[in-house]
């Protein structure tokens, strides 16, 4: 049995749905396309800068999140082993290494196929699980560029839980 190709009439963009919840969350946003749109949300540790983008071809709302740490050319391969530990705990996307502009990003899809339409709770948990990933593993990264710690202590220490009080 063959896997038949068919087509189907999308009602809207799912980047629309992405600018109703930036705007009833009151972020400020871009929108460089049709297919594209851009904001900054503030986190605990860093400003992160999201993208959303439309992929036609793979039905898939993409999800770029990069955030304000540039990556030494001295500390790439240990970044590198960063990558692997943090990406081996991280349930949904991934974190990559923008090698071009040295920078780090989290990247996430929604997927959408056979038309499906992204709900205003879908892409804020896509948003949200972005985020709280993101600021999970950030000092790692910095343990890491700024401490030059190795990648198996950094995951390690910021995985160390506290209990109680002191």
């Amino acid at each position: 049995m063959g896997l038949m190709e068919l087509v189907y009439e999308r009602q809207s963009n799912p980047v629309d749905m992405i600018e109703v919840v930036a705007t009833s969350n009151e972020w400020s946003f871009e929108r460089s396309g049709e297919d594209e749109i851009a904001m900054t949300i503030e986190g605990r540790w860093s400003d992160y800068h999201i993208s959303f983008s439309w992929m036609e071809d793979y039905e898939a709302l993409h999800l770029a999140c990069a955030f304000d740490i540039n990556v030494p050319d001295n500390r790439v391969n240990e970044v590198v082993k960063l990558l692997f530990e943090v990406n081996g705990q991280v349930l949904m996307g991934h974190f990559d290494l923008w090698q071009q502009e040295h920078v780090i990003i989290f990247r996430q899809s929604l997927l959408l196929a056979g038309g499906a339409e992204p709900t205003n709770a879908q892409v804020e948990v896509l948003l949200s699980s972005a985020l709280e990933t993101c600021e999970l593993y950030f000092q790692a990264f910095q343990f890491v560029i700024w401490s030059g710690m190795d990648a198996k202590a950094a995951v390690d220490t910021v995985m160390f839980e506290t209990v109680g009080e002191a």
